[in-house]
């Protein structure tokens, strides 16, 4: 009996080790798992992106008949505009878009030509921008961009820039195109105009006009890309040194000497 009761005190060691290491083992399971979701929902994170759900209602087309009936004059529906196609709704402008204010041809209707020709009958207020210059599109372009930043976009209209569908057309693509390559050519007008200064001018009612340059003479001189941008030839006034006034080109103003800074026109 003493044998035994001496010998079981050096068993208590060994199992109570065997012991915590059964529990560390199922520790190590029971963490296993949590680990093994997470490294699993990162995987599927990266190969499957998650996708926001969104609660915008599909784009709406209308035809001409149906956007003339959003043109302010009913109380009752909101006030509409297209540009370029695209259509927005102006009501939080109805002091100018709505009856009587001063933008209200442009209601109901696309009237993008009139946003840059100034012509507000009947025949000016069309969608039509055969004509126009290359910067006169871009002006539109920036002005269709202006009403997607001001107001809300509702739809789009059905004709010249969008099929039955919604989807753009050859046209609206090339008036984009057209706006790009004007945006090209004033930056580069505005480089090769940079590296002569333009003269300083100034009008009075009672002297009439003035030029002057701070530094050099003031000529005339051919815009370089006016023509590739209007379609016409023009001319502004930049001031040029002594040494420069010999090359092609220049033009002194009429009446003014050759050797004058301040020019009275």
């Amino acid at each position: 009996m003493l044998l035994v009761l001496l010998h079981q005190p050096t068993n208590q060691p060994t199992n109570l080790k065997n012991k915590r290491l059964k529990n560390k083992m199922r520790l190590s399971r029971f963490l296993g798992i949590p680990i093994c979701l997470a490294l699993l929902s990162f995987f599927l994170f990266k190969i499957i992106p998650f996708k926001y759900p969104t609660d915008s209602p599909p784009t709406r087309v209308f035809s001409v008949d149906e956007l003339i009936l959003y043109n302010g004059t009913d109380p009752g529906l909101p006030i509409l505009l297209g540009i370029l196609g695209s259509v927005f709704d102006v009501s939080k402008g109805k002091s100018h878009y709505g009856v009587g204010g001063g933008y209200s041809h442009f209601s109901g209707r696309d009237a993008s030509r009139a946003f840059v020709s100034g012509n507000f009958s009947g025949e000016g207020l069309t969608d039509n921008l055969h004509g126009l210059t290359s910067p006169e599109v871009k002006s539109i372009v920036e002005w269709r961009d202006f009403y997607f930043k001001t107001y809300v976009f509702v739809g789009k209209l059905v004709g010249r820039y969008y099929d039955s569908e919604g989807n753009p057309t050859k046209y609206l693509k090339g008036v984009e195109a057209k706006a790009a390559r004007g945006a090209q050519l004033l930056e580069k007008q505005k480089k090769e105009e940079a590296k002569v200064a333009s003269c300083n001018s100034r009008w009075s009612q009672d002297e009439g006009s003035e030029v002057w340059c701070d530094e050099g003479y003031p000529r005339l001189v051919q815009r370089p890309v006016e023509i590739a941008l209007t379609g016409k030839m023009s001319k502004r006034c930049g001031c040029f040194k002594e040494d420069e006034l010999g090359q092609p080109g220049l033009e002194v103003y009429d009446g003014c000497h050759y050797s004058a800074k301040r020019c009275h026109l």
